[in-house]
Protein backbone atom coordinates (compact mmCIF):
# COMPACT_ATOMS: atom_id res chain seq x y z
CA UNK A 1 0.00 0.00 0.00
CA UNK A 2 1.44 3.37 -0.62
CA UNK A 3 2.56 5.58 1.71
CA UNK A 4 0.22 8.52 1.15
CA UNK A 5 -2.76 5.84 2.18
CA UNK A 6 -1.04 5.46 5.54
CA UNK A 7 -0.81 8.47 7.03
CA UNK A 8 -3.68 10.19 9.29
CA UNK A 9 -3.92 14.09 8.71
CA UNK A 10 -2.49 15.21 11.85
CA UNK A 11 -4.26 18.24 14.11
CA UNK A 12 -2.00 20.32 16.08
CA UNK A 13 -0.78 18.65 19.28
CA UNK A 14 -2.28 21.84 21.44
CA UNK A 15 -5.95 20.98 19.98
CA UNK A 16 -6.76 17.66 20.26
CA UNK A 17 -7.70 15.83 17.04
CA UNK A 18 -11.19 13.79 16.23
CA UNK A 19 -8.91 11.11 16.65
CA UNK A 20 -7.16 11.71 20.10
CA UNK A 21 -10.49 12.45 21.77
CA UNK A 22 -12.17 8.78 20.58
CA UNK A 23 -8.13 7.34 21.74
CA UNK A 24 -9.18 8.72 25.13
CA UNK A 25 -12.88 7.89 25.25
CA UNK A 26 -11.69 4.21 24.16
CA UNK A 27 -9.38 4.07 27.19
CA UNK A 28 -11.74 5.12 29.50
CA UNK A 29 -14.58 2.51 28.46
CA UNK A 30 -11.22 0.38 28.76
CA UNK A 31 -11.70 -2.68 31.51
CA UNK A 32 -9.31 -2.30 34.45
CA UNK A 33 -7.32 -5.56 32.84
CA UNK A 34 -7.09 -4.00 29.38
CA UNK A 35 -5.48 -0.80 31.39
CA UNK A 36 -3.52 -2.94 33.17
CA UNK A 37 -1.80 -5.03 29.83
CA UNK A 38 -1.47 -1.63 28.39
CA UNK A 39 0.20 -0.67 32.07
CA UNK A 40 2.55 -3.71 31.67
CA UNK A 41 3.84 -3.34 27.84
CA UNK A 42 4.21 0.57 28.93
CA UNK A 43 6.73 -1.14 31.66
CA UNK A 44 8.20 -3.45 29.58
CA UNK A 45 9.37 -1.26 26.84
CA UNK A 46 10.79 1.05 28.93
CA UNK A 47 13.13 -1.55 30.30
CA UNK A 48 14.11 -2.02 26.91
CA UNK A 49 14.96 1.92 26.67
CA UNK A 50 16.95 2.13 29.73
CA UNK A 51 18.57 -1.52 28.40
CA UNK A 52 19.24 0.53 25.12
CA UNK A 53 20.47 3.60 27.00
CA UNK A 54 22.80 1.28 29.18
CA UNK A 55 24.39 -0.67 26.79
CA UNK A 56 25.56 2.29 24.77
CA UNK A 57 27.16 3.92 27.81
CA UNK A 58 28.85 0.65 28.86
CA UNK A 59 30.42 0.74 25.29
CA UNK A 60 31.17 4.57 25.75
CA UNK A 61 33.64 4.75 28.63
CA UNK A 62 35.56 1.59 27.51
CA UNK A 63 36.03 3.68 24.34
CA UNK A 64 39.73 4.62 26.27
CA UNK A 65 41.12 1.08 26.85
CA UNK A 66 39.58 -0.43 23.48
CA UNK A 67 41.79 2.61 21.29
CA UNK A 68 44.92 1.51 23.69
CA UNK A 69 44.03 -2.48 23.08
CA UNK A 70 44.22 -1.41 18.87
CA UNK A 71 47.11 0.92 19.25
CA UNK A 72 44.51 3.54 17.15
CA UNK A 73 45.38 6.94 16.90
CA UNK A 74 42.98 9.49 16.99
CA UNK A 75 42.25 10.03 13.60
CA UNK A 76 41.78 6.35 13.52
CA UNK A 77 39.42 6.26 16.16
CA UNK A 78 37.62 8.41 14.84
CA UNK A 79 36.85 7.06 11.48
CA UNK A 80 36.37 3.75 13.69
CA UNK A 81 33.79 5.31 15.69
CA UNK A 82 32.24 6.69 12.53
CA UNK A 83 31.16 3.19 11.90
CA UNK A 84 28.62 2.99 14.60
CA UNK A 85 26.82 6.15 12.82
CA UNK A 86 26.89 4.13 9.68
CA UNK A 87 25.54 1.27 10.65
CA UNK A 88 23.00 2.99 12.54
CA UNK A 89 22.11 5.24 9.39
CA UNK A 90 22.05 2.24 6.93
CA UNK A 91 19.84 0.22 9.38
CA UNK A 92 17.17 2.49 10.30
CA UNK A 93 14.91 2.47 7.04
CA UNK A 94 15.09 -1.56 6.30
CA UNK A 95 13.82 -1.32 10.47
CA UNK A 96 10.91 0.99 9.41
CA UNK A 97 10.14 -1.96 6.95
CA UNK A 98 10.37 -4.64 8.63
CA UNK A 99 8.24 -3.04 11.44
CA UNK A 100 5.59 -2.51 8.88
CA UNK A 101 5.74 -5.77 7.80
CA UNK A 102 6.22 -7.74 11.26
CA UNK A 103 5.15 -5.29 13.70
CA UNK A 104 7.03 -2.79 16.17
CA UNK A 105 7.62 -4.85 18.92
CA UNK A 106 9.30 -8.55 17.30
CA UNK A 107 11.90 -6.04 15.81
CA UNK A 108 12.18 -4.54 18.82
CA UNK A 109 12.95 -7.20 20.65
CA UNK A 110 15.48 -8.58 17.70
CA UNK A 111 17.10 -5.50 17.60
CA UNK A 112 17.77 -5.60 21.17
CA UNK A 113 19.10 -8.63 21.25
CA UNK A 114 21.74 -7.84 17.80
CA UNK A 115 23.00 -5.02 20.19
CA UNK A 116 23.87 -6.93 23.33
CA UNK A 117 25.30 -9.22 21.76
CA UNK A 118 27.42 -6.88 19.31
CA UNK A 119 28.26 -4.90 22.82
CA UNK A 120 31.03 -7.61 23.90
CA UNK A 121 32.90 -7.62 20.63
CA UNK A 122 35.04 -4.41 20.25
CA UNK A 123 36.84 -5.93 23.19
CA UNK A 124 38.33 -8.89 21.33
CA UNK A 125 39.53 -6.78 18.07
CA UNK A 126 43.09 -6.06 17.69
CA UNK A 127 43.30 -3.69 14.93
CA UNK A 128 41.40 -0.82 14.04
CA UNK A 129 39.88 -2.76 10.73
CA UNK A 130 37.98 -5.45 12.58
CA UNK A 131 37.49 -2.89 15.71
CA UNK A 132 35.31 -1.03 12.60
CA UNK A 133 33.55 -4.00 11.11
CA UNK A 134 32.38 -5.02 15.22
CA UNK A 135 31.12 -1.61 15.47
CA UNK A 136 29.45 -1.71 12.01
CA UNK A 137 27.08 -4.10 13.95
CA UNK A 138 26.79 -2.68 17.01
CA UNK A 139 25.39 0.76 15.00
CA UNK A 140 23.40 -1.69 13.20
CA UNK A 141 21.63 -3.10 16.49
CA UNK A 142 21.58 0.47 18.28
CA UNK A 143 20.12 2.11 15.24
CA UNK A 144 17.50 -0.63 14.66
CA UNK A 145 16.19 -0.88 18.20
CA UNK A 146 15.92 3.19 18.48
CA UNK A 147 13.76 3.10 14.85
CA UNK A 148 11.74 -0.50 16.49
CA UNK A 149 11.09 1.19 19.95
CA UNK A 150 9.47 4.56 19.29
CA UNK A 151 7.50 3.03 16.97
CA UNK A 152 6.37 0.60 19.72
CA UNK A 153 6.53 3.41 21.93
CA UNK A 154 3.80 5.65 19.42
CA UNK A 155 1.48 2.88 18.85
CA UNK A 156 1.72 2.73 22.93
CA UNK A 157 1.52 7.03 23.09
CA UNK A 158 -1.80 6.39 20.60
CA UNK A 159 -3.57 3.52 22.81
CA UNK A 160 -3.35 5.40 26.39
CA UNK A 161 -4.56 8.84 24.62
CA UNK A 162 -1.82 10.30 27.03
CA UNK A 163 1.44 11.67 25.73
CA UNK A 164 3.87 9.92 27.60
CA UNK A 165 6.81 9.19 24.85
CA UNK A 166 9.25 11.54 27.14
CA UNK A 167 9.31 8.59 30.04
CA UNK A 168 9.96 5.67 27.42
CA UNK A 169 13.41 8.14 27.07
CA UNK A 170 13.51 9.22 30.73
CA UNK A 171 14.48 5.47 30.78
CA UNK A 172 17.49 5.20 28.27
CA UNK A 173 18.39 8.65 30.38
CA UNK A 174 17.90 6.85 33.70
CA UNK A 175 20.02 3.39 31.46
CA UNK A 176 22.78 5.88 30.31
CA UNK A 177 23.57 6.86 33.57
CA UNK A 178 23.65 3.60 35.73
CA UNK A 179 25.56 2.60 32.37
CA UNK A 180 28.40 5.00 32.56
CA UNK A 181 28.57 5.17 36.08
CA UNK A 182 28.84 0.97 37.11
CA UNK A 183 31.13 1.15 34.20
CA UNK A 184 33.56 3.74 35.63
CA UNK A 185 33.52 2.40 39.20
CA UNK A 186 34.20 -1.23 37.98
CA UNK A 187 36.86 0.72 35.33
CA UNK A 188 39.87 -0.36 37.90
CA UNK A 189 38.50 -3.53 38.81
CA UNK A 190 36.82 -5.04 35.35
CA UNK A 191 38.95 -5.60 32.01
CA UNK A 192 37.16 -3.93 29.10
CA UNK A 193 36.44 -7.69 27.85
CA UNK A 194 34.96 -8.74 30.94
CA UNK A 195 32.53 -5.28 31.67
CA UNK A 196 31.42 -5.53 28.34
CA UNK A 197 30.32 -9.27 28.54
CA UNK A 198 28.68 -8.46 31.62
CA UNK A 199 26.70 -5.41 29.64
CA UNK A 200 26.39 -7.96 27.33
CA UNK A 201 24.70 -10.64 29.45
CA UNK A 202 22.34 -8.10 31.52
CA UNK A 203 20.74 -6.81 28.01
CA UNK A 204 20.13 -10.28 26.95
CA UNK A 205 18.32 -11.01 29.98
CA UNK A 206 16.70 -7.96 30.10
CA UNK A 207 15.22 -8.10 26.53
CA UNK A 208 14.57 -11.80 27.31
CA UNK A 209 12.21 -10.90 30.06
CA UNK A 210 10.82 -7.66 28.98
CA UNK A 211 10.34 -9.15 25.58
CA UNK A 212 7.78 -12.04 26.81
CA UNK A 213 5.92 -9.31 28.65
CA UNK A 214 5.97 -7.25 25.76
CA UNK A 215 5.28 -9.79 23.14
CA UNK A 216 2.29 -10.72 25.76
CA UNK A 217 0.49 -7.56 26.02
CA UNK A 218 -2.29 -6.71 23.87
CA UNK A 219 -1.46 -5.54 20.00
CA UNK A 220 -1.82 -2.02 19.21
CA UNK A 221 -3.32 -0.75 16.44
CA UNK A 222 -0.46 0.86 13.64
CA UNK A 223 -0.77 4.48 13.84
CA UNK A 224 -0.83 6.75 10.88
CA UNK A 225 -2.15 4.23 8.17
CA UNK A 226 -5.69 4.67 8.21
CA UNK A 227 -6.83 4.88 4.65
CA UNK A 228 -8.00 7.86 2.68
CA UNK A 229 -11.39 8.07 1.38
CA UNK A 230 -10.47 9.90 -1.86
CA UNK A 231 -7.49 9.58 -4.36
CA UNK A 232 -7.44 13.61 -4.23
CA UNK A 233 -7.60 13.76 -0.24
CA UNK A 234 -4.96 11.03 0.10
CA UNK A 235 -2.32 13.17 -1.53
CA UNK A 236 -2.93 16.02 0.56
CA UNK A 237 -2.65 14.02 3.59
CA UNK A 238 0.36 12.45 2.35
CA UNK A 239 2.22 15.33 1.10
CA UNK A 240 1.39 17.54 4.47
CA UNK A 241 2.55 14.45 6.11
CA UNK A 242 5.45 14.40 4.66
CA UNK A 243 6.10 18.20 5.41
CA UNK A 244 5.07 17.49 8.94
CA UNK A 245 7.70 14.50 8.99
CA UNK A 246 10.24 16.74 7.73
CA UNK A 247 9.61 19.62 10.31
CA UNK A 248 9.88 17.45 13.00
CA UNK A 249 12.58 15.89 11.24
CA UNK A 250 14.73 19.13 11.64
CA UNK A 251 13.85 19.89 15.36
CA UNK A 252 15.40 16.54 15.96
CA UNK A 253 18.48 17.61 14.31
CA UNK A 254 18.77 20.38 16.04
CA UNK A 255 18.12 18.89 19.10
CA UNK A 256 20.68 15.69 18.39
CA UNK A 257 23.23 18.26 17.11
CA UNK A 258 23.48 20.19 21.16
CA UNK A 259 23.43 16.78 22.99
CA UNK A 260 26.08 15.55 20.48
CA UNK A 261 28.38 18.51 21.09
CA UNK A 262 27.96 18.73 24.89
CA UNK A 263 28.58 15.36 25.56
CA UNK A 264 31.72 15.48 23.88
CA UNK A 265 32.98 19.36 24.55
CA UNK A 266 31.49 19.93 28.00
CA UNK A 267 34.50 18.79 30.14
CA UNK A 268 36.65 20.58 27.28
CA UNK A 269 35.16 23.72 28.00
CA UNK A 270 35.22 23.60 31.81
CA UNK A 271 38.62 22.73 31.66
CA UNK A 272 40.43 24.98 29.27
CA UNK A 273 38.03 27.99 29.56
CA UNK A 274 36.54 28.12 32.52
CA UNK A 275 39.68 27.06 34.55
CA UNK A 276 37.35 24.10 36.29
CA UNK A 277 39.17 21.92 38.48
CA UNK A 278 38.85 17.50 37.19
CA UNK A 279 35.70 16.84 39.68
CA UNK A 280 33.93 20.08 38.92
CA UNK A 281 34.33 19.75 34.77
CA UNK A 282 32.69 16.04 35.24
CA UNK A 283 30.34 17.56 37.37
CA UNK A 284 29.42 19.47 33.86
CA UNK A 285 28.26 16.53 32.00
CA UNK A 286 26.98 15.24 34.95
CA UNK A 287 24.81 18.00 36.06
CA UNK A 288 23.06 18.31 32.42
CA UNK A 289 22.93 14.37 32.30
CA UNK A 290 20.55 14.79 35.64
CA UNK A 291 18.77 17.42 34.61
CA UNK A 292 17.55 15.83 31.31
CA UNK A 293 16.23 13.16 32.97
CA UNK A 294 14.38 15.01 35.11
CA UNK A 295 12.95 16.54 32.75
CA UNK A 296 11.98 13.93 30.83
CA UNK A 297 10.55 12.84 33.82
CA UNK A 298 8.16 15.52 33.94
CA UNK A 299 7.39 15.90 30.37
CA UNK A 300 4.60 13.77 30.20
CA UNK A 301 3.01 15.82 32.78
CA UNK A 302 3.90 19.30 31.44
CA UNK A 303 2.80 18.06 27.60
CA UNK A 304 -0.62 17.24 29.60
CA UNK A 305 -0.84 20.72 31.14
CA UNK A 306 0.84 23.09 28.36
CA UNK A 307 0.38 21.28 25.33
CA UNK A 308 3.72 19.84 22.96
CA UNK A 309 3.86 22.78 21.17
CA UNK A 310 4.47 24.99 24.25
CA UNK A 311 6.72 22.34 25.92
CA UNK A 312 8.82 22.14 22.59
CA UNK A 313 8.88 25.80 22.55
CA UNK A 314 9.48 26.62 26.00
CA UNK A 315 12.19 23.92 26.13
CA UNK A 316 13.91 25.05 23.56
CA UNK A 317 14.52 28.59 24.19
CA UNK A 318 15.54 27.24 27.66
CA UNK A 319 18.12 25.43 26.06
CA UNK A 320 19.58 28.47 24.25
CA UNK A 321 19.61 30.63 26.98
CA UNK A 322 21.12 28.13 28.91
CA UNK A 323 23.94 27.33 26.68
CA UNK A 324 24.60 30.57 26.27
CA UNK A 325 25.12 31.16 29.73
CA UNK A 326 27.19 27.98 29.98
CA UNK A 327 29.42 29.31 26.95
CA UNK A 328 30.27 33.00 27.87
CA UNK A 329 30.09 32.47 31.32
CA UNK A 330 33.60 33.27 33.20
CA UNK A 331 32.82 31.38 36.94
CA UNK A 332 32.34 27.78 37.35
CA UNK A 333 28.99 27.92 39.29
CA UNK A 334 27.30 29.88 36.35
CA UNK A 335 28.15 27.69 33.75
CA UNK A 336 27.22 24.79 35.82
CA UNK A 337 24.10 26.02 36.03
CA UNK A 338 23.86 26.68 32.18
CA UNK A 339 24.34 23.19 31.29
CA UNK A 340 21.54 22.30 33.84
CA UNK A 341 18.95 24.77 32.13
CA UNK A 342 20.34 22.63 28.28
CA UNK A 343 20.04 19.57 30.15
CA UNK A 344 16.17 20.90 31.35
CA UNK A 345 15.82 22.56 27.94
CA UNK A 346 16.52 19.81 25.71
CA UNK A 347 15.07 17.25 27.45
CA UNK A 348 12.00 16.53 25.53
CA UNK A 349 12.02 18.19 22.46
CA UNK A 350 13.44 14.68 20.89
CA UNK A 351 11.02 12.20 22.57
CA UNK A 352 8.22 14.57 21.27
CA UNK A 353 9.76 15.29 17.77
CA UNK A 354 10.16 11.63 17.34
CA UNK A 355 6.49 10.69 18.95
CA UNK A 356 4.63 12.71 16.64
CA UNK A 357 6.82 12.27 13.72
CA UNK A 358 5.47 8.62 14.07
CA UNK A 359 1.91 9.92 14.80
CA UNK A 360 1.73 11.20 11.04
CA UNK A 361 4.22 8.69 9.02
CA UNK A 362 4.41 5.74 11.12
CA UNK A 363 7.77 3.51 11.32
CA UNK A 364 8.72 5.05 8.13
CA UNK A 365 7.94 8.84 9.67
CA UNK A 366 9.76 7.54 12.91
CA UNK A 367 12.85 6.18 10.89
CA UNK A 368 13.11 9.76 9.08
CA UNK A 369 13.03 11.49 12.19
CA UNK A 370 15.41 9.34 13.78
CA UNK A 371 17.68 9.44 11.03
CA UNK A 372 18.06 13.10 10.46
CA UNK A 373 18.55 13.40 14.66
CA UNK A 374 21.03 10.97 14.54
CA UNK A 375 22.97 13.00 11.75
CA UNK A 376 22.66 16.30 14.13
CA UNK A 377 24.15 13.79 16.82
CA UNK A 378 26.78 13.00 14.19
CA UNK A 379 27.87 16.38 12.94
CA UNK A 380 27.70 18.04 16.36
CA UNK A 381 30.93 17.44 17.58
CA UNK A 382 33.31 18.13 14.47
CA UNK A 383 31.56 20.88 13.56
CA UNK A 384 32.13 22.26 17.02
CA UNK A 385 35.89 21.58 16.86
CA UNK A 386 36.57 22.67 13.13
CA UNK A 387 34.66 26.18 14.68
CA UNK A 388 36.63 25.93 17.81
CA UNK A 389 39.81 26.14 15.75
CA UNK A 390 39.10 28.79 13.55
CA UNK A 391 37.60 31.22 16.22
CA UNK A 392 37.27 29.84 20.33
CA UNK A 393 35.29 27.00 21.91
CA UNK A 394 33.14 29.28 23.97
CA UNK A 395 32.11 30.78 20.31
CA UNK A 396 31.76 27.70 18.71
CA UNK A 397 29.16 26.45 21.55
CA UNK A 398 27.14 29.27 20.80
CA UNK A 399 25.60 27.19 17.86
CA UNK A 400 24.37 25.09 19.96
CA UNK A 401 22.18 28.20 21.54
CA UNK A 402 20.89 28.57 17.77
CA UNK A 403 20.20 25.07 17.06
CA UNK A 404 18.01 25.16 20.10
CA UNK A 405 15.94 28.65 19.22
CA UNK A 406 15.19 27.06 15.64
CA UNK A 407 14.18 23.57 17.28
CA UNK A 408 12.07 25.80 19.29
CA UNK A 409 10.57 27.66 16.47
CA UNK A 410 10.02 24.47 14.19
CA UNK A 411 6.02 23.76 16.33
CA UNK A 412 5.25 26.45 14.96
CA UNK A 413 5.49 25.76 11.23
CA UNK A 414 4.58 22.25 12.34
CA UNK A 415 1.36 23.71 13.72
CA UNK A 416 -0.03 25.12 10.17
CA UNK A 417 0.39 21.53 9.07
Amino acid sequence: MPLRNKIRPHAPADRPSPQSRSIRARSRTLPASALSSWGGARLALTAFFAVDGLLFAAWVVRIPDIRNQVSASHGALGLALLCVSAGAVATMPLVSRLCLRYGSRPITVASLVLLAVSVPLPAHTHSVPALGGVLLLFGAGYGGANVAMNSAAVEIVSELGRPVMPSFHAGYSLGGLLGAGAGGLLAGTLTAAQWLAIAGLLGLGVTALAGAALLRSPAARPVGTASTTAASSGRTAAGAGRVLVLLLGLTAFCTAYGEGAIADWTTVHLTDDVQAGAQAAAAGYVAYALAMTTGRIGGTWLSVRLGQNRVMLLGGFTAAAGMLLAALAPLVPLALAGFVLVGLGLANLFPLAIARAGAAGGPRGVALASTLGYGGMLIGPPVIGFLADATSLPLALTTVAVAAAVAALLPLAVRRH
